[in-house]
């Protein structure tokens, strides 16, 4: 039995991270985003619905990381797209449609993802472009996965 897995977000989310990869990077330093916008979304009370654990579950948290690290990436090297990320990201949980405890810990991977470079860099070196290119490598290689083991 396949489960639902929005194979449209998916295949976006490949064609994108695919796709950038050959994309110029446009400074070499930014202002730092504020925490504020690396959220996709409000945090409030805790999940009273419990995770549906399905297959693919830690393969779209990882996607989400991944997605929350090229958000804040891309932002700090003045990437004029940079907020594609974010959006794409927005758009996976709308076409997923998960239940309050999955939408949150996706929340959460894609926060996890941005706040994981927020700590280290503060201007776009050489390493933050060496890690924008492994992580667009690595989401487009996730997101084509789970499109072809789960897509419907």
């Amino acid at each position: 039995m396949r489960l639902r897995v929005p194979l449209p977000a998916i295949v976006v989310a490949a064609i994108l991270l695919g796709s950038v990869a050959d994309t110029d990077l446009h400074a070499q330093t930014a202002e730092t985003p504020t925490q504020e916008e690396s959220a996709v979304d409000g945090e409030t009370a805790p999940a009273t619905v419990a995770p549906i654990d399905a297959p693919y579950t830690k393969s779209l948290n990882r996607l989400a990381s991944i997605l929350g690290s090229m958000h804040f990436l891309r932002t700090l090297c003045n990437d004029p797209q940079a907020s594609v990320w974010r959006e794409k990201m927005r758009e996976l949980i709308e076409a997923q449609a998960p239940n309050e405890a999955d939408r949150r810990h996706l929340v959460a991977s894609f926060n996890s993802g941005y706040r994981a470079f927020e700590s280290t860099y503060r201007s776009c070196t050489p390493a933050a472009r060496v890690a924008v290119n492994r992580y667009q490598g690595e989401g487009a290689t996730l997101a084509r996965e789970i499109g072809a083991r789960y897509g419907n």
